[in-house]
């Protein structure tokens, strides 16, 4: 099985921590020249450092995609001025704040539909035509299970989650001819940021302590526990690799069994 990136170039979003990084350190792994995106600069220069390295060509864009007019511009400049093709690229950033969907606001939807759903477009238009050139590419959304089960409290999430899984879908079909696949990679509950970020606001609104709601997480997965980002990582570097060619237009759940849906 051919699992080697050698020669590969990869953008990675969000990879300066959690999911993102771990996807970034697989990657470089199996041989791919990575560039890692996201929008604090000092923190993308320590895990550039971190990257392994085996006489490869990593760097880093920074951008904001709660900005996506300045990161189309960051990442156009990029591409002009660089001779790579950019073969494998990973769409992932941090999702909206939780919450019923009754209560929330419209700008909390115009601004998740913009992170994610404008951003990777405006990356995937960036890198599509070199791929296609290359004949090898690899577009992989990193969302949520809420695209097949929707989340209790993550009510802007489980919608604009929805959007991109069909936008995704719609790519797919489109660009499979090119030789370039799309798919969806649908974590569980992983132990990020993140995931302790909701934990807080949870324990905050019902007062149970956050250790005692990180069990009753994991009590809710067949494996009785959540997962770590590399274990993520590993799915996500199977479906970039060439052993994947003929995986196209799916939702992959790594959850450990959570979602009920088949």
């Amino acid at each position: 099985m051919d699992l080697s990136l050698k020669n590969k170039n990869a953008f990675v979003c969000g990879s300066t921590q959690g999911i993102g990084k771990a996807i970034a350190m697989e990657l470089a792994l199996l041989g791919a020249n990575v560039t890692l995106i996201a929008r604090n600069e000092e923190k993308l220069k320590i895990v550039l450092k971190e990257l392994p390295n085996n006489q490869q060509q990593h760097d880093y864009i920074v951008a904001d995609f709660s900005n996506p007019t300045a990161l189309k511009s960051n990442v156009n400049q990029y591409m002009l001025h660089s001779d790579k093709t950019v073969n494998i690229l990973i769409n992932n950033t941090g999702g909206p704040a939780g919450g019923p969907i009754e209560d929330a606001n419209e700008d909390a939807f115009l601004s998740a539909f913009s992170n994610h759903l404008l951003c990777n477009h405006i990356l995937m238009q960036a890198v599509k035509e070199k791929m296609k050139q290359a004949g090898y590419g690899r577009i992989i959304n990193i969302i949520s299970t809420s695209v097949k089960q929707p989340l209790n409290g993550l009510g802007v999430s489980n919608t604009i989650r929805g959007a991109v899984a069909n936008w995704s879908k719609t790519l797919a079909n489109e660009l499979g001819q090119f030789g370039i696949t799309v798919n969806n990679v649908l974590p569980g509950a992983t132990n990020t940021v993140r995931l302790e970020s909701i934990v807080e606001n949870k324990s905050e609104k019902t007062g149970k302590a956050a250790d005692v709601l990180f069990q009753e997480m994991a009590n809710e997965v067949p494996l009785k526990r959540i997962a770590q980002p590399e274990e993520v990582a590993n799915a996500v570097a199977f479906l970039a690799s060439p052993a994947a060619s003929y995986i196209n237009g799916i939702n992959l759940p790594v959850d450990g069994g959570r979602t009920k849906s088949l």
